[in-house]
């Protein structure tokens, strides 16, 4: 099932998304893929990083002996075809497909065999960054630098799935997700024994290697099988 948030004639509402129609608990509503708003509304998103081997023959020692993980704030958060601007301090920014978890009802203290239980489902996010910028949260947390969507998947086995990226019609990233270092299980266990999670908050698992930087104009196109595409188009920050 795909659950959605999206501007309606009747405001916002949320509900599950059936190719082009928003079904909610006493209505039907006909939405474009431009009414979709961020799927959630995150207190945090939990991000992990350098968690891909560029091989399975380099998973074991390469794997570190815990996640590395950073907090981007709700500021960053967009939704799916919203735009991207380009700040104006930066002239190095780049992006990041990843898969997130979504934290269903509060919860912590979780062991890996109960963190599926603890999930409403699956979306994607774009981890932009300002690669220039002094200390990660300078270059990872400002306003619209993590787009979230299109949507949750509610039924998705996060092991073993292909993902890509293409920016500006360009195969940038390819990876699957066996070669995580910490698979989306550990990951979420890990940090909930050092957070009590809100529901709705994100859990970001990483991305392989991203070659390049994105210029105004470039769409970013993020996929994961048994989830969807997330694009957003860069723009020039006016």
């Amino acid at each position: 099932m795909r659950l959605a948030r999206a501007q309606t004639e009747a405001g916002v509402r949320e509900g599950e998304y059936r190719d082009g129609t928003l079904v909610t608990d006493d209505a039907e509503y006909e939405v474009s893929e431009a009414d979709l708003l961020a799927p959630c509304d995150p207190d945090a998103l939990f991000c992990v990083g350098r968690n891909y081997a560029a091989t399975l023959d380099q998973m074991d020692y390469e794997r570190p002996e815990e996640p590395d993980f950073f907090i981007k704030p709700p500021h960053s958060v967009v939704g799916h075809r919203d735009p991207i601007p380009y700040p104006e301090w930066t002239d190095e920014l780049t992006y990041a497909g990843e898969l997130v978890a979504v934290i269903d009802e509060p919860c912590s203290d979780l062991e890996p065999e109960e963190v599926p239980d603890a999930l409403r489902g699956y979306t994607l996010m774009n981890d932009v960054d300002a690669l220039d910028q002094q200390g990660r949260t300078a270059r990872k947390a400002f306003t619209a630098s993590g787009p979230l969507g299109p949507w949750i998947e509610t039924d998705l086995d996060p092991t073993g799935i292909d993902m890509h990226t293409d920016v500006g019609g360009e195969r940038r990233q390819e990876a699957n997700t066996e070669l995580m270092l910490f698979d989306p299980y550990e990951v979420v266990s890990y940090l909930s024994k050092r957070f009590e999670f809100r529901a709705g908050d994100c859990v970001a698992f990483g991305s392989p290697a991203n070659p390049g930087l994105v210029d105004p104009g470039e769409s970013v196109e993020i996929t994961y099988e048994g989830v969807g595409t997330l694009v957003n188009e860069v723009v020039t920050d006016t």
